[in-house]
């Protein structure tokens, strides 16, 4: 194992220090309790946004922090559910009085610990709404999920959602637009190689030279089979089809097209399946609207990508390029 690290034990709370120590006009962060707020949270009759996670996910989800997207984020430790004293400590600090949604990815333990803060977070008097993202169209049930998987449209939720609830709209019409947007969204995922949590010092799983697995999850669960290494212009048509079946896309319709690089990819590939992928959608009639390729949602230093499309409309447009200002999304400001 290979890794920019000190103490396996200490990656998490030194990433924090770190990002404390580079963006402070930006951030808050509560280091101990593993809590990242925006520097002016809470802000006065505004919804607060917050999410959550095991860390590992850079910049997911600490990065979008800030101006136009999350008011705070609590990571857990690498690929495990932030606790629920955690996660209140997080709804408390963006609490303004107007309620606090919780965006939660369909994993077990963020489920069921959101569940509990959000529980805890009633007993004090904050109003909370929970948004469940489940978009992953590769397997129903997974290692860490009952049903789908929450991946790459908590991203796009979160910059869309952002940007509406800094207009002042209530908690009621915010989670009505979140899970719009989780509707509205699914994508799919593969990997080339694994990764190594630094805790365990060994790759999650083992693929040979020549395969890939299909379907992967983020955490490294596995996907729907493992083939063996094809042209990307084949591996884009084996994840964007099931996408756009399974969201039903028409030819005349609008999609926000995210290629996502999962840690190890290098952006010259991104740019490769996206290319791959527009012309999928062109010869499907389908447009895209708004585009997003990067490495937003990652796992650790996995190589691999995931594709996400979501339905457009001019709802969703006018909130997605709505000014951000975080680590990792800046735009229009």
């Amino acid at each position: 194992m290979k890794k920019l690290i000190n103490k396996p034990e200490d990656v998490v709370k030194e990433a924090l220090a770190g990002m404390l120590a580079a963006h402070p006009d930006l951030l808050r962060v509560d280091v101990e309790q593993q809590v990242i707020v925006r520097k002016d949270a809470p802000v006065p009759n505004k919804v607060g946004v917050i999410s959550g996670g095991g860390s590992g996910h850079e910049p997911m989800h600490g990065g979008f922090v800030g101006r136009g997207m999350l008011d705070a984020a609590c990571p857990g430790a690498v690929f495990t559910s932030p606790v629920p004293d955690q996660i209140l400590e997080a709804t408390k600090a963006v609490s303004s009085g107007s309620g606090v949604l919780h965006i939660v990815k369909n994993y077990t333990g963020d489920v069921m610990n959101f569940e509990m803060a959000a529980e805890l977070a009633a007993a004090e008097g904050i109003e909370v709404a929970s948004v469940v993202t489940n978009d992953d169209v590769a397997v129903q049930d997974s290692l860490y999920t009952a049903g789908r998987r929450g991946v790459g449209v908590t991203v796009l939720l979160e910059k869309i959602v952002g940007g509406f609830a800094e207009t002042g709209a209530p908690l009621e019409q915010v989670a009505a637009l979140a899970r719009k947007v989780n509707e509205q969204g699914r994508s799919m995922g593969m990997a080339l190689t694994s990764c190594t949590v630094p805790t365990a010092g060994h790759p999650t799983f083992e693929l040979g030279e020549d395969e890939m697995e299909i379907g992967i999850g983020i955490h490294g669960e596995p996907g729907r089979r493992r083939v063996k290494l094809a042209p990307a212009a084949e591996i884009v048509e084996m994840l964007a089809t099931p996408v756009i079946d399974d969201l039903g896309l028409k030819a005349g319709e609008q999609v926000l097209a995210f290629v996502n690089g999962m840690g190890g990819t290098p952006l010259i590939e991104l740019y490769i399946v996206y290319n791959e992928l527009q012309r999928i959608l062109k010869g499907k009639q389908v447009s895209i609207g708004r585009s997003l390729v990067g490495s937003y949602i990652t796992s650790l230093e996995m190589a691999g990508c995931s594709i996400t499309l979501v339905r457009l409309d001019d709802e969703l447009v006018k909130y997605w390029d709505a000014p951000v200002h975080t680590p990792a999304l800046r735009w229009g400001v």
